[in-house]
């Protein structure tokens, strides 16, 4: 899925939890949103540093990086070093198991859960059915199995019709809970 559309999965699912009368800690939107994005800007933000850089400095066009980085399964030895990190950033930021790892680990050390790492938990999630093997294919349990699920892929136009016609339902809907006032105004 795009990464807009995870940070606004996230902050619905925020949103959705904030519910009044909950007794659980309220969760603040925009760290959950930001966690929903997360795994992409941790495994694309070098390489798109990288491309603007040599565009705006170093005298080449997006025509010399060849549209996009090659992302087939398996990656290609010959790609550009820094694309191969961004595949080696991807496997760790769209693992589950890095995920549970991460996210225990911040328990164990603030002695609460951080529930706004629930946002990066759902962008694995959606991931999972979203990505083909010819378009980075999520690593759902990377490093221990290298086992991907070959979906269908995001960019389609059905399936980005469907996915922004749902958020518009999801935050129409918290909108108007909201203004029944089943939703606190600073949620």
């Amino acid at each position: 899925m795009d990464t807009f559309a995870h940070g606004l999965w996230a902050g619905a699912l925020a949103k959705g939890l904030n519910k009044r009368g909950e007794k659980h800690r309220r969760l603040n939107v925009w760290a959950t949103a930001l966690w929903g994005v997360f795994p992409d800007i941790f495994a694309f933000g070098l390489p798109f540093i990288f491309v603007v850089w040599s565009v705006v400095f170093g005298g080449s066009s997006f025509a010399d990086f060849g549209g996009h980085p090659p992302v087939a399964e398996p990656m290609s030895g010959d790609t550009l070093a820094v694309f191969q990190l961004s595949n080696a950033f991807y496997n760790v930021s769209h693992s589950l198991v890095v995920f549970a790892v991460v996210f225990f680990s911040v328990w164990v050390h603030f002695k609460e859960f951080r529930l706004e790492l629930l946002g990066w938990f759902v962008h694995i999630l959606i991931d999972i059915p979203t990505h083909t093997y010819a378009f980075f294919p999520t690593p759902v349990f990377w490093p221990i199995f290298d086992w991907k699920f070959d979906g269908f892929s995001w960019g389609q136009p059905w399936f980005m019709i469907l996915n922004y016609t749902l958020l518009l339902l999801v935050y129409g809907a918290l909108i108007a809970k909201r203004g029944k006032g089943e939703f606190d105004k600073k949620a």
